[in-house]
């Protein structure tokens, strides 16, 4: 298959997929493992983590600030040598975050407490058109001095460490990223810290945090009310991380899709803040099965198989959003062979990702020859006409890449995409596992 080099990658239509395949590490849970690793006491390994573009990214920060990680290879236990809660240490230079918005608003969180010590962030073209204010300015209730490019929003963003004060914070949006940020900014602040959502988002750092021994509560409705106490000193574990569900949702959205296809995908991370793609699998009416059910590290895990089959619209709202944010792409795909018209909406913060997912899936699939209106907050697709091959971009985003593959498997005849490499952000394998799928 082409499209190394940067060369546009052939797309064929046509086949079916059969098979078992295990995607990679869950990014959200990769990030946080190096994270609360390099912040604790002690010696941390980490088997399964993502080796992909915007974990590493974290890593190298982490290492410019004194931490001593080891290679982060596929297959290989990272580990990790903890510096203790206030242990990082100025950089000599410009934290580098990549693409990876994680890295950037986690990092924000982290450093913003670092008393008398300096940081500046930046990242690649992307990552500096994207919002970080909703970062910033819950931190300045803690007393945090973050600065930037337009008002604090735009990066390269200057961190100015503070002695930090405890506070009672509502979040605007229920977003993990703005949760997780204000959570290591409280481990050292002097005062208990509240973080109050609107709506429940993933959880996993509180998960993984209690897990290292921080000194935290998860009540009120839903769990959207966290409470941390600092002084807690965290020691460093073995984490296991699961399969990304994110990643796995390709291969569920296929498997519903393609005739004839049977996959399974093995170890998948089955955290009730991030099963929202199962839930409009149900809606649809696809073929879904949960195998082997277990715990890893805190986190329930699973198999899922799923099978060809027909399908019915569908529309969601914001109210499962947090729960399936980074599977739009994939589900406006699966819009497209569904049986009348599907609906998609309260999905606005899609246009700060990598890209503006709701234009870019837009504007692709339409060059294929799909029904879709593009609304401010969402899609409206109407599925039954046949895609056509087309000449498609993914626009430097991961996302895009492998929804596109799939709609190019459905379609009428050939495509070719444009900066195929981009799926390697978060699946560096994808385009061998397709392959080795194909039958």
């Amino acid at each position: 298959m082409s499209g190394s080099n940067g060369s546009p990658r052939d797309l064929k239509a046509g086949g079916s997929l059969r098979g078992r395949v295990r995607v990679p590490g869950d990014k959200s849970i990769s990030h946080r493992a190096l994270l609360f690793g390099a912040i604790a006491e002690g010696t941390t390994t980490i088997e399964g983590l993502l080796p992909a573009e915007d974990p590493i990214s974290t890593a190298a920060c982490l290492r410019s600030m004194g931490t001593t990680i080891s290679p982060i290879q596929s297959g290989e236990i990272v580990t990790i040598e903890g510096v203790g809660l206030d242990g990082l240490q100025e950089p000599l230079e410009i934290l580098d975050c990549g693409n990876s918005g994680t890295t950037m608003r986690l990092m924000l969180g982290l450093l913003a407490g670092r008393q008398g010590r300096h940081f500046v962030l930046t990242g690649d073209a992307s990552l500096r058109r994207r919002p970080m204010n909703r970062v910033g300015q819950p931190l300045s209730l803690l007393g945090a001095d973050v600065r930037g490019r337009d008002h604090g929003n735009l990066a390269p963003l200057s961190v100015q460490g503070q002695r930090l004060r405890g506070a009672v914070v509502g979040t605007p949006v229920a977003s993990a990223q703005v949760k997780s940020a204000i959570l290591l900014a409280a481990l050292t602040a002097e005062g208990a810290t509240s973080v109050i959502e609107p709506a429940p988002s993933r959880d996993h750092s509180e998960r993984m945090l209690r897990a290292f021994g921080a000194d935290l509560e998860v009540g009120g409705e839903m769990g959207r009310h966290i409470l941390v106490r600092p002084g807690a000193t965290l020691k460093g574990q073995h984490v296991v991380v699961p399969g990304d569900i994110s990643s796995a949702a390709f291969w569920l959205v296929a498997g519903a899709l393609v005739p004839g296809a049977n996959i399974t995908v093995e170890n998948v991370g089955l955290n009730p803040t991030r099963t929202g793609i199962l839930e409009v699998l149900d809606l649809m009416g696809a073929s879904v099965q949960v195998l082997n059910r277990r715990d890893v590290a805190g986190e329930p895990v699973g198999d899922l198989q799923v099978s060809h089959g027909p399908l019915k619209a569908f529309q969601f709202g914001e109210e499962i959003m947090p729960r399936l944010v980074d599977e739009v792409p994939i589900l406006s795909v699966a819009a497209c062979f569904c049986d009348g018209e599907s609906r998609i909406s309260g999905a606005a913060e899609l246009r700060v990702k990598e890209t503006d997912r709701l234009a870019v899936m837009a504007r692709q699939l339409k060059a294929m020859g799909a029904d879709i209106d593009e609304d401010s907050d969402g899609l409206t697709i109407r599925g039954g006409q046949s895609l056509k091959g087309a000449e498609l971009d993914s626009e430097t985003d991961h996302r895009v890449a492998m929804s596109l593959a799939v709609a190019g498997l459905m379609a009428s005849g050939d495509s070719r995409l444009s900066r195929s490499e981009a799926a390697a952000v978060s699946y560096p394998n994808f385009w061998d596992d397709l392959e080795r799928l194909r039958c």
